[in-house]
């Protein structure tokens, strides 16, 4: 069931599906709900091994189906107002990319409110890189000024979709495709509102008390393998799970083998509470 949902100036498109205990779905920078179509259902009805779950899925403000607003904000906190909204008071999140940081912030600002974390392809609020760039960087950076929004996307889709060892015609075309539409939007949105994250979680990561399932495909970037690696170095509850195959989506890419890692981690919870 989809639902228009105003909080914080804004008309969130969410969707929500099954019941048992809530879990919520954080879409990636480059994409937006539909991201998770694999997982939704399989939250929601306990298809592929799994247990079922009450599964809310949203686009985050300027992705998808929820439009921009000007002004300053935080993810984290627009979280906090839908799940106000919904009266839960514990949930469970999946998130990717962006979406692993806006639960991670979350975490630490709301720690009596989350009872899981999974965090795929994570990026660390705070964290600081010191590799080197893609080899697309100075491409994006020249595509980007030019306001050459087709060439930047594309650029977006070698760094992040295909990943470092890949090229378009090693990836599949319907993931691909899906991914580039997806950063379509986002990319047309960019620059309405200014986000003010409250919480940098690099200093933090000590603190949080929820068991972690970090998911990393063996493809992605070093940027994100490296913060896959400081989350387990510094998280006291945390596991790591590589998906062979696949870059920063995951998910979308190989579902069967993300199934297999999340889905039990989460049911954990579901037999520990019941439904």
């Amino acid at each position: 069931m989809s639902t228009i949902v105003h909080v914080n100036g804004v008309e969130f498109y969410t969707e929500q599906a099954g019941d048992g205990p809530p879990v919520v779905l954080i879409h990636a920078g480059i994409a937006d709900s539909r991201m998770w179509d694999g997982q939704f259902d399989a939250l929601a009805n306990a298809t592929g091994g799994g247990s079922r779950h009450t599964v809310l899925r949203y686009d985050l403000r300027g992705f998808g189906r929820t439009p921009p607003a000007p002004g300053p904000f935080d993810h984290a906190d627009d979280l906090r107002a839908l799940l106000d909204h919904l009266g839960w008071e514990r949930v469970a999140l999946v998130g990717c990319s962006l979406g692993s940081r806006t639960a991670l912030d979350f975490a630490l600002l709301h720690p009596a409110r989350v009872e899981r974390l999974v965090l795929t392809s994570p990026a660390v609020s705070g964290l600081r890189y010191d590799g080197p760039p893609p080899r697309q960087a100075a491409e994006l950076d020249a595509a980007d000024e030019a306001g050459d929004r087709a060439r930047v996307n594309e650029l977006e889709m070698q760094i992040w979709v295909d990943g470092p060892r890949r090229g378009p015609d090693e990836v599949d075309p319907a993931v691909r495709q899906l991914a580039y539409d997806m950063n379509a939007i986002a990319l047309a949105n960019e620059g309405v509102g200014q986000e003010e994250r409250s919480v940098s979680a690099a200093e933090r990561l000590g603190e949080v008390g929820a068991p972690v399932l970090v998911v990393v495909g063996e493809l992605d970037a070093a940027r994100t393998l490296a913060a896959a690696d400081a989350l387990l170095s510094r998280l006291p509850h945390a596991r790591r799970v590589a998906i062979a195959n696949a870059a920063h989506l995951p998910n979308m890419e190989q579902p069967a083998a993300y199934h297999a890692a999340v889905l039990p981690f989460l049911a954990h919870w579901l037999l520990t509470t019941g439904p």
